[in-house]
This record gives structure tokens, sequence and C-alpha cells, in this order.
């Protein structure tokens, strides 16, 4: 497990996330971000150039993440603690651009637990903080199980319903509960 992780971080975690579409410059916001599996190979590929913030509600998995980006010395990554009670991602409008929410939304809501109007406030607010054009790219792991969500379709149609188009779905390695697996990400644009 954690040579999965480490492999992933070391050699081919910033290759996955150029194919989803991050590049160099790019203003990235890892909602939900944990302990950085997505967020430190994200802060490399941007550069210096460009940075990431990073969002969570778990005040030491935000730690970790910060010691992580200082052994690497990443100064690009910006944390975010994010209050359950206050679910307004706070950034300014048209600030970001891409979204990374990734195995994060069938836990949006109250006691981990998503709805469908739960979810349309975090797309909502996603939309609000992204600029045009914007790449919102979403790992939606669980929802099929944990949430009232019962199809890949069903999630696209809600997330497009908000103001995104989907672009494409992209079927790659990711890391998921701290092991590596092969899923796809569904990939949209702001219109």
């Amino acid at each position: 497990m954690e040579i999965d992780i480490k492999e992933w971080l070391n050699r081919e975690a910033e290759t996955v996330l150029e194919d989803i579409g991050i590049k160099k410059g790019d203003v990235v916001l890892d909602f939900g971000c944990g302990t950085g599996h997505y967020t430190i190979p994200t802060a490399k590929v941007v550069s210096e150039e460009g940075k990431v913030y990073a969002i969570d509600k778990d005040i030491e998995s935000m730690y970790k993440l910060m010691e992580i980006a200082k052994t690497k010395n990443l100064k690009n990554v910006i944390p975010l603690h994010a209050k359950p009670e206050e679910p307004k991602i706070n950034l300014g409008s048209e600030s970001i651009d891409v979204v990374l929410l990734y195995d994060v939304i069938h836990l949006v809501g109250k006691n981990n637990t998503s709805t469908v109007d739960d979810r349309k406030k975090l797309y909502k607010d996603v939309y609000r903080i992204t600029r045009k054009n914007a790449l919102i790219s979403v790992y939606p792991s669980h929802l099929t199980t944990h949430t009232d969500v019962t199809s890949k379709e069903e999630i696209k149609k809600e997330i497009e319903e908000t103001g995104f188009s989907f672009e494409k779905e992209i079927y790659t390695e990711l890391i998921h509960d701290d092991n590596k697996v092969k899923d796809y990400i569904l990939n949209f644009r702001k219109k």
C-alpha cells in the first residue's frame, strides 16, 4: 500500500494529472485534499507559476499535507481549512482554473452524507469560483453506494444542470483509499 502511494507520487501522478488537463501556471483547487495524494503532484505540474489551494475539513490531514509540501520545497500549496457548517468555498469569484473533486462529493453534507441538494450547493460554489472554460475533474467514487445517485449518467446530468458541460471520461490509474486503482474520471468545463 505505502509503496503504491510512493510510486504514484514519485513517478505516475504528474503524468496522469497532465493527461487529465492540468498544466503549468494553472490555479487549482483540490477540494477534500486529505494528505495530498493529488495536491503534491498537482503543485509540481503547475510549477512555481501556478498554485494549488488545498481544502479539507480534517485539520490533522492539513498539517500532514503541509509538512509533505515543506519537505518537497513546494511553496505553491495554500491550505484552506473547510468548516463543515460553512459550505461556501472561501475563494474569490472566477479565480480558479481547475477544480479536483476526487473521492469527495459523496461526503458533502451533514454527517458526511451527500444529498442532491448538498451536491448542487457545492457545484454552484465551484461555478462561482471558476473562470470561464475552467476544468472540473470529478472522481465520483462511492456515489452509487453511499448516496441517492444510481449511475454515472445521473451524476453527469446533476453537474451539467449547474452550468458545466461534460467534456470526456478518462479511465486511468488513481489513488483511492490509500491504494492504487484503475477507475474513471469525469471532466467538465465551465461554459
